[in-house]
């Protein structure tokens, strides 16, 4: 078998995953993609993962934002800023059915949320309205989710939250007007609802922006009686100095 890899790998050698550039092993980015992706290092914030300025000093730290708006779970961390190729490997997720991006995209979510990932707790990703699962085919979280459960060994449960109305989408709205749309939109599914109770579960998804979408869930999951909430999403979207 590993004679039969290596004659494929010399017939089909493995490609960038987001360039014609060839690289030692599947799913990995070449050197100059790697080096425009915006990895989240350095001191963060410790509920959102946002970058902040300065150096850890082994203490929890909270951007403005999260210190004017206190989030509803416990810690949060992104892989990616949303920006540049963190942008793009979001877009080709999300619209563009490059589900092949999930496994590797997972593997650098893992890495950033290693503090808190356990084997024991519940991955829910935040859902999408069935009407916009028609049309999009797959959910993004849950493809991210379902490649996170199979690093982490976590139980993954893709359907566990639902969407109880289809929101309208919320590029240009205001954080207000975010937090208006997504007020009471999420809820456990009712045959999953009880494996919460008293449970430590983490929220996936691709994008934080105001984190209204990612407090709603923590609102479903908390009500469903999950005692811990983390989120761990692939990309931050941070303010422009």
């Amino acid at each position: 078998m590993l004679g039969m890899q290596r004659a494929l790998s010399l017939i089909y050698p493995a490609q960038c995953l987001m360039c014609p550039s060839l690289v030692e092993t599947p799913g990995g980015l070449c050197s100059e993609c790697w080096r425009e992706t915006p990895f989240q290092t350095g001191l963060l914030c410790d509920a959102c993962g946002a970058s902040l300025p300065g150096k850890s000093d082994g203490t929890a730290e909270l951007c403005d934002d999260c210190l004017s708006m206190p989030r509803p779970w416990e810690a949060g961390r992104a892989a990616l800023a949303y920006r540049d190729f963190g942008r793009r490997l979001v877009l080709a997720l999300k619209h563009g059915d490059r589900t092949d991006l999930a496994a590797p995209a997972a593997a650098w979510m893992a890495k950033a949320g290693r503090s808190f990932l356990t084997e024991d707790m519940l991955i829910l990703p935040v859902p999408v309205h069935w009407s916009r699962l028609m049309t999009r085919r797959y959910n993004q979280a849950a493809e991210l989710g379902r490649a996170l459960s199979k690093i982490t060994r976590a139980t993954h449960i893709p359907d566990a939250l639902q969407r109880t109305r289809r929101t309208p989408v919320q590029d240009g709205m205001s954080v207000d007007d975010r937090f208006r749309n997504t007020l009471g939109a999420i809820r456990a599914a009712p045959k999953h609802a009880a494996r919460l109770k008293d449970q430590t579960v983490c929220l996936v998804d691709d994008v934080m922006t105001s984190g209204a979408t990612l407090s709603a869930a923590t609102d479903a999951a908390r009500r469903a009686g999950a005692t811990h909430v983390f989120v761990l999403v692939l990309a931050r979207v941070e303010k422009s100095n």
